[in-house]
């Protein structure tokens, strides 16, 4: 180890700083839990070798900024000892809670398709905040990217490397199997355009529980060097869903993951990583999706979540299905699904299940998910009865079939009819049971 435990260590501004935990090490340097006035903090210390003053730059640059969103593990200030070569910086414990993605490939960590839709959405919705900024993150990969499977909140780690858009002064180009391919070519260098790229990579992984280029082609390589790295992900890639290539298949056997995974989601989700690794792969400007679209379907991805009636399991409603005659078998037990009522809010759908909640997001807010406006409830005498709740702080209008109107108060719930409609002060839905 670089630094030794019990060890002290002075800070700028003449605090001192204990070194009470090792936590891991990797490419730049050792991870430490420290104390400093009593508050627990992580110090990354580099290597010296990586104690660059291109490096030390580009921590004083970001510990001036504030960080784009509460969720990213910020640099919050330079450290250095005067019996130890290079420095370091300090930031914010990762707290227990958030597991890394490797745990979730291992089956460490086995979160709910409603958890891992509210970790996608986070996800995007972070990096566009510092997209936003004009930064680069340069090496998103599922090193750096943590969730909480209980609740589907996220934290990003690894934040030194973060530079402004189009600016190299990064030490690394990104992780091998997530760079863009004009980054693996060295045609490119990082931006924002090859972020896209490898966020739509960490979404895959996350999604699929595997990786959207290695399939046949893969298994065909005998030794995974750099040349053959290289070809796999640069030079010739190949998605392994390519609707116009299947050369590049998944194989039974060797990526069950993908095979399975693949046919549990809607079409219109698909849709999205079939152009990230099509067009994607070879239009970085247009090809590859925003943050702002991976956004949008997230939350319609979670809301579409509907429950199998005999083993319990997420399912997705999927109108694609609909539009051609298919019904809905749950992919677990292949019994047939009973679609609950479902809410829909102009072009959005919303399932309404026994834990269903609605934000103000689905009132025109949106993307406000700080506190519920509606709930579905169970009559307390009927419990064949459901009803959805009003949570918020206004009346609802109601519009029966029958043209009779109705205003529904603050805590009070209407039961659920087909084709009753409900204003919710910005926005309309319509109630569908059959």
């Amino acid at each position: 180890m670089i630094l030794r435990l019990g060890e002290h260590l002075q800070t700028a501004s003449g605090k001192t700083c204990n070194i009470e935990a090792y936590l891991g090490g990797g490419g730049q340097g050792e991870v430490y839990k420290v104390s400093i006035d009593g508050q627990k903090l992580a110090l990354k210390w580099y290597f010296e070798h990586q104690a660059t003053d291109v490096q030390r730059r580009t921590l004083e640059y970001l510990v001036k900024l504030e960080p784009p969103t509460d969720r990213f593990l910020w640099p919050i200030a330079i450290m250095s000892a005067a019996k130890v070569p290079g420095f370091g910086y300090v930031m914010k414990l990762r707290e227990p809670r958030f597991k890394s993605l490797p745990d979730l490939m291992m089956r460490r960590a086995e979160p709910s398709f409603h958890v891992l839709c509210t970790a996608g959405y986070e996800l995007v919705n972070n990096f566009l905040e510092l997209h936003a900024k004009g930064l680069c993150y340069y090496d998103i990969s599922f090193g750096n990217a943590f969730l909480d499977p209980e609740s589907g909140e996220v934290c990003i780690s690894d934040n030194d490397n973060v530079t402004i858009d189009g600016e190299q002064t990064a030490s690394v180009n990104g992780t091998p199997g997530f760079m863009a391919p004009e980054v693996v070519v060295g045609a490119s260098l990082p931006c924002a355009d090859t972020d896209r790229f490898s966020l739509a990579v960490l979404l895959f992984f996350i999604f699929f529980l595997a990786h959207p280029l290695e399939g046949r082609k893969a298994l065909e390589i005998n030794c995974l060097d750099l040349p053959a790295k290289r070809r796999l992900y640069g030079e010739k890639p190949i998605f392994i869903f390519d609707p116009n290539d299947d050369s590049n298949r998944p194989v039974k056997g060797d990526h069950d993951n993908a095979v399975v995974y693949w046919l549990i989601y809607p079409d219109v989700f698909k849709q999205l990583f079939i152009k990230s690794f099509t067009d994607g792969l070879r239009n970085p400007k247009n090809g590859r999706i925003r943050e702002t679209e991976w956004r949008r379907e997230m939350i319609r991805l979670r809301d579409a979540i509907v429950y199998c009636r005999y083993c319990n399991i997420e399912n997705f409603y999927d109108t694609q299905k609909l539009k051609v005659g298919m019904g809905h078998k749950c992919w677990n037990c292949k019994s047939e699904i009973s679609l609950p009522p479902r809410l829909r809010i102009g072009e959005n759908i919303i399932m309404l299940n026994y834990n269903t909640k609605l934000f103000p997001h689905h009132n025109g807010k949106d993307y406000d998910f700080s506190a519920s406006i509606g709930e579905v409830v169970r009559h307390p005498t009927k419990p064949d009865v459901w009803g959805l709740k009003n949570m918020s702080q206004d009346n609802w209008s109601c519009t029966f079939p029958s043209g009779d109107l109705t205003v529904l108060p603050p805590g009070k719930t209407i039961p659920f009819s087909s084709g009753v409609k409900i204003s919710f002060g910005i926005k309309e839905g319509e109630i569908r049971c059959e």
